[in-house]
């Protein structure tokens, strides 16, 4: 399972997770457990004395005798279910100079324990913590090279669900080090600065103190997890390791991983598990663990039928609202509480929750949230069926689902431990999970809730539950239309927890919000974008069906349609291998336009070529004749930029207009035009202005469909995707930045070192003309540059034109020169 250690320590008895919730562990001492009972040979015992915060752990050598666990609390402190009874424990040290210390430390904790204030005690204890971190440093014996060279030194604790550990950071120009105060589970950690993938900023108990380190590209399993007692140290050892990395990561944005779920790059179980990740969901934090949907909703047929709607789950609901008759009760209740108003009484992922699910893989943890005990048989997962029925119809029962429901292990599912986990009313043992009639077993379940996951159907509605979740529907006015408001403790930003003077409030307000779970971090605060699915033939319904008999043309048949997208994503992934094929030195001033984009066209006749100009006019040039034809004064100032589409010309001007002339001209106003394209299809305009904006226009209705500003500066130009997605625009302020078009949403902005001028793309590669004369190849799924041909001009790269097969690109730039390049295949 995810957060399961990764080393074996299936020898070892003693666990952090014998601590209470926020019980530290100091020291360990070897040590003798003094016995006036049993046989004289039994009377001395040796072991391993542990000093914890609020109890003295003896774990004995001899496997066979029991652990013993002493707290160290005044009388009145005893809480039922617990008995504890007044006995005499006698313990004595292997090293008897250490005594004296020991005896010294219990009495500093024992006095902690004593104070009447929960929060009295805890200060105390964090007080005795902070000193004994104070009076230690990290031992640089522990480098692995002894020419490191240390960089920054703090204090920290290593996380891990549902406890810390305290300890030492060291980081140098080599490794990252974590040294635990009490040398457990190893006297050192440490890690490869040049094997570390990925680092994130997290939230951990509310509070910006986090940082999560990945050594491998698998987003579910972490090597490290730190919370350090102060943002500033974090955060210096955050930027630290992302300078020393900076040629090794990429900082990805939601934005940027939107874009490669879109387009189908990445799957929608990895594309969640990066939402996940970027929201401050950890394994290693059971009260902000992944969250991951229930997409199925049949789990009583004998057949799971993926392509009937009705297999599915409403995404576009969270839980809590997918049962009609519940709901109306609970917006009635809503409606008639005192603010601030809630709907849902219990969260969608929560400790409890997290461990409901795994509590076959880690019984210990169970046992740690739940002093000791299991829950009741009845209330255990029992059954996956049972378990969605009463996400249905219970009262109080909201939960999603967690990452391990989709992935390859299903030992969740069985009960190898051989764990008595009780017998339920009818009188049966719990043991393994009882799996839909569909399933035949574990592996057989998980791997059809993987094919529900990356199905038609979710693939085309996963964005709903994507609002609902991260996005624009988790909060405000949105979320109370959508029958989505939880507790307001579970909301970031929610409570102010460094703001409530009383110690035991604050501690109470902290437990509560980790117990009953987090909300993610919003990440996303307007709609969506659906996925780009196309649409797959039905091979289940015929599998023996070869593929020449399920398609309408034979492969000899292939339509030139066809061909000609296969030729253009060949000459696409040959990109970056342009060869120059010859250079023109042919105008008196810098080139500013390329056949069919900026400022020169020709008609569809072949006879005619329109030319834009500076001087505020369009000109008509007659091939035939060599002279010019007809000139249109249509402007105010220069024209920048001309289009020709279905017999209408589309000129953009500096004099704020974009004008559509046909038999009579129309126009749109806008705020200083500086360049337009038209959607392949020809019913879409985008234009670009001096000040940043992007617009979309919709051709038969000369209104805005969606504006924004996505540049800080003027933007060169704009281009749409080949399928009209997308747009692609590059300004002044050296980002390129695509926009979806069906949501008018900023999905991801790329940074240039240096200003890009113009540019042709396919959708997710773009060729790039810069200030500097260089033409770049760019991935950006990946938001790199995977090929750079430095000045191929003298000076900025102004124009760029592709032709329709890709097969050929010329630029023109401020040396005068237009210049032709071939890929080479």
């Amino acid at each position: 399972m995810a957060f399961i250690t990764k080393k074996d320590r299936s020898k070892e008895r003693f666990s952090l997770l014998l601590l209470d919730l926020e019980e530290h562990y100091f020291e360990q001492h070897t040590a003798y457990n003094l016995t006036s009972r049993g046989p004289v040979a039994n009377r001395r015992s040796s072991g391993s004395l542990k000093i914890c915060s609020k109890s003295v752990i003896f774990e004995p050598d001899d496997a066979v005798q029991p652990i013993l666990k002493i707290y160290l609390i005044k009388e009145e402190n005893v809480v039922a279910p617990y008995k504890y009874e007044r006995t005499k424990v006698t313990f004595q040290l292997e090293a008897p100079g250490k005594t004296e210390d020991v005896v010294q430390m219990l009495l500093q904790l024992h006095r902690a324990s004593c104070l009447d204030k929960q929060g009295d005690q805890t200060a105390m204890v964090a007080a005795i913590l902070q000193s004994r971190l104070a009076r230690t440093c990290f031992d640089k014996n522990s480098f692995q090279h002894v020419t490191e060279i240390p960089h920054m030194e703090c204090v920290a604790e290593m996380v891990s669900p549902l406890v810390t550990n305290a300890g030492h950071i060291c980081i140098t120009d080599c490794n990252l080090y974590f040294q635990p105060m009490n040398s457990y589970p190893d006297s050192v950690v440490q890690i490869g600065l040049h094997s570390v993938k990925r680092i994130y900023k997290r939230r951990h108990g509310l509070r910006p103190l986090g940082l999560e380190v990945f050594c491998t590209e698998n987003d579910l399993c972490s090597d490290i997890y730190l919370k350090f007692y102060n943002t500033k140290e974090r955060d210096e050892l955050y930027y630290y390791i992302a300078t020393f990395l900076e040629n090794h990561i990429v900082e990805c944005t939601a934005e940027s991983y939107m874009l490669q779920w879109q387009r189908g790059h990445i799957s929608n179980y990895q594309y969640l598990l990066h939402l996940n990740n970027l929201a401050d969901r950890s394994v290693n934090d059971l009260s902000q663990y992944p969250v991951f949907p229930w997409v199925i909703s049949d789990y009583s047929s004998t057949e799971l039928d993926l392509l009937n709607p009705a297999s599915f789950r409403d995404l576009s609901k969270p839980i809590g609202a997918l049962n009609t008759e519940r709901l109306e009760r609970l917006l009635e209740r809503y409606r008639d509480m005192p603010e601030p108003r809630f709907m849902y009484g219990s969260h969608y992922s929560s400790p409890g929750y997290v461990l409901f699910y795994l509590v076959r893989v880690a019984p210990e943890h169970m046992l740690c949230l739940q002093n000791g005990r299991f829950d009741n048989a009845d209330r255990m997962f029992n059954s996956v069926g049972e378990t969605w029925k009463n996400c249905l119809e219970g009262g109080t029962d909201f939960k999603e689902l967690i990452p391990e429901f989709y992935g390859s292990d299903g030992s969740f599912l069985k009960n190898l431990l051989g764990l008595n986990l009780g017998r339920r009313q009818g009188g049966g043992r719990v043991e393994k999970v009882e799996l839909p009639p569909w399933a035949s077993d574990p592996d057989d379940f998980l791997e059809k809730m993987r094919l529900a996951l990356e199905s038609q159907y979710v693939s085309e509605h996963l964005h709903e539950w994507i609002d609902l979740v991260f996005g624009y529907k988790q909060r405000g006015c949105e979320a109370v239309a959508a029958h989505n408001v939880f507790h307001p403790v579970t909301y970031e930003g929610g409570v102010d927890c460094d703001s409530i003077e009383d110690p035991d409030h604050k501690i109470a307000m902290l437990t509560q919000i980790l117990e009953f779970g987090q909300t993610p971090r919003q990440l996303f605060v307007t709609p969506h974008p659906q996925r780009i699915t196309p649409r797959f033939h039905n091979l289940s319904a015929t599998p023996s069906l070869s593929s020449s008999e399920l398609s309408p043309v034979s492969p000899s048949m292939e339509s030139f349609e066809d061909l000609t997208e296969e030729s253009k994503k060949m000459a696409w992934s040959n990109m970056n291998k342009l060869a120059l094929q010859s250079c023109h030195k042919i105008h008196k001033e810098a080139v500013t336009g390329i056949a069919a984009l900026s400022s020169c066209l020709m008609l569809p006749d072949d006879k005619i070529v329109v030319c834009s100009s500076w001087d505020n006019n369009v000109y008509f040039y007659s091939i035939a004749y060599g002279r010019r034809q007809d000139t249109l004064m249509g402007h105010d100032d220069a024209v920048s930029h001309i289009c020709w589409r279905d017999d209408k010309l589309y000129t953009a001007s500096w004099d704020s207009t974009v004008k559509v002339f046909s038999i009579s001209p129309g126009w749109i106003n806008l705020n200083l035009v500086n360049t337009l394209d038209l959607s392949p299809a020809g019913t879409l305009l985008a234009t670009g202005t001096k000040e940043g904006t992007l617009t979309l226009w919709d051709i038969a209705n000369p209104l805005p469909l969606n504006q924004l500003t996505c540049h800080s500066g003027k933007i060169h130009q704009v281009a749409f995707s080949p399928d009209s997605r997308h747009i692609l625009s590059v300004g002044e302020d050296s980002c390129l930045a695509v926009t979806d078009v069906q949501t008018g949403m900023l999905i991801a902005t790329v940074h240039a070192e240096l200003e890009q001028r113009c540019l042709c793309w396919d959708g997710n590669t773009v060729l790039s003309g810069g200030m500097s004369g260089d033409l770049s190849v760019w991935d950006l799924l990946s938001s790199k540059v995977i090929h750079k041909i430095p000045a191929a001009h003298s000076g900025a790269v102004t124009c760029m034109w592709m032709n329709e097969q890709c097969s050929s690109i010329i630029t023109g730039g401020v040396d005068k020169q237009i210049i032709l390049w071939k890929p080479e295949y």
